[in-house]
């Protein structure tokens, strides 16, 4: 379990470090913009990344 744990860490982490590793004037656009969004907005945007997280977690398992 904490093996598959820390694979699931390592692929987050490698995916999350693509854009500023590939493109780090886009990403930081990216960032620019996020930091405009209202806190109502960013926490929408988180949980609808734990909802997509949940549902893909459902359909792998």
């Amino acid at each position: 379990m904490l093996d598959t744990l820390l694979m699931a860490l390592g692929l987050m982490l490698i995916l999350e470090g693509l854009l500023p590793m590939l493109s780090p004037r886009r990403w930081r656009g990216l960032f620019e913009q996020m930091l405009k969004l209202q806190e109502g907005q960013i926490r929408f945007f988180g949980m609808l990344m734990v909802l997509f997280g949940l549902v893909v977690i459902w359909l792998l398992a």
